[in-house]
């Protein structure tokens, strides 16, 4: 059964050592060396840019949002944190996103699925603790459902299950039929520079074969959560939807009552951190 919990950690003193680390070297602007940016090569299909750091298993796999990269705040953080623990972390960019090859418009929920399962197969060394941003989110449940045996753990943030399809149908139906003839759809967001999203009639059309909210979602690992309730993007209600669907016994919502979608202020970063730390220390601990 899922369960709303507070945002205070109850980690252990590493947990307070690691993350007090990383914040401060943040916030006074002093920075470990970056891993560098390295690409691999797929037959047929865009070469794909990362950034990884070996270490210690569980290792910790980061999936951006719908046109953001493996640069934000949140991935860079989660870089220092899994170096000062060490423990292995990739971070990545979808084909079409970032540094990696490829069209960001010919891009669909299925190929970034793909972009996925081949970091998780080919360039990340174990089991992963998947954390997924927005659509990074989506991606996550859709990643675990397919690698059973390589997911240990999810959290995901702002997650954005199902969004794109559930809001396109919820507008009137005439608004639709606008945007059909246009082949895409475009609507207002804070969460880029261009002030809106524009996603293709191809990508919604596509998306609906992976639509994960209408039926129970075959995932046992622990998942956690965490989402704001000012979140102007995505509702923070798909969290709970997920929650409630996920087949997990170990599922924990949390909700942050002055979050925004992009998660990226400190004491969002800190609940992050926190949070994946509480996860490691739950399966290191389990082994």
């Amino acid at each position: 059964m899922a369960a709303v919990v507070l945002t205070q950690c109850r980690g252990a003193a590493r947990c307070y050592g690691a993350v007090h680390c990383v914040l401060t070297t943040r916030s006074q602007g002093v920075r470990q060396k970056s891993s560098a940016v390295q690409y691999v090569s797929r037959p047929d299909l865009p070469k794909l840019a990362y950034r990884r750091v070996k270490g210690k298993s569980p290792g910790v796999m980061f999936l951006p949002g719908y046109g953001s990269n493996m640069n934000g705040p949140k991935a860079e953080a989660l870089e220092e944190f899994c170096r000062s623990l060490g423990h292995s972390y990739v971070r990545f960019d979808y084909s079409g996103h970032g540094a990696s090859e490829g069209v960001f418009s010919e891009g669909t929920i299925g190929s970034w699925k793909k972009d996925v399962l081949f970091m998780m197969d080919e360039v990340a060394e174990g089991p992963q603790i998947l954390v997924g941003s927005s659509m990074g989110g989506w991606l996550m449940l859709l990643a675990a459902i397919a690698r059973p045996e390589k997911t240990k753990a999810l959290v995901g943030i702002s997650t954005a299950a199902d969004h794109f399809v559930t809001e396109f149908k919820s507008l009137p139906l005439q608004t639709r039929k606008e945007f059909e003839e246009q082949g895409v759809w475009k609507f207002p967001t804070k969460c880029n520079e261009e002030g809106v999203y524009t996603v293709s009639m191809d990508l919604l059309k596509e998306a609906e074969n992976h639509c994960v909210l209408q039926s129970p979602i075959p995932i046992t690992c622990p998942v956690r959560l965490i989402h704001g309730l000012k979140d102007e993007d995505v509702p923070w209600h798909i969290s709970m939807q997920v929650a409630e669907r996920v087949l997990s016994n170990d599922v924990d919502v949390i909700l942050r009552r002055q979050g925004q979608h992009r998660m990226t202020d400190k004491d969002d970063i800190k609940l992050m951190v926190y949070t994946i730390d509480d996860l490691i220390d739950k399966l290191t601990t389990m082994a």
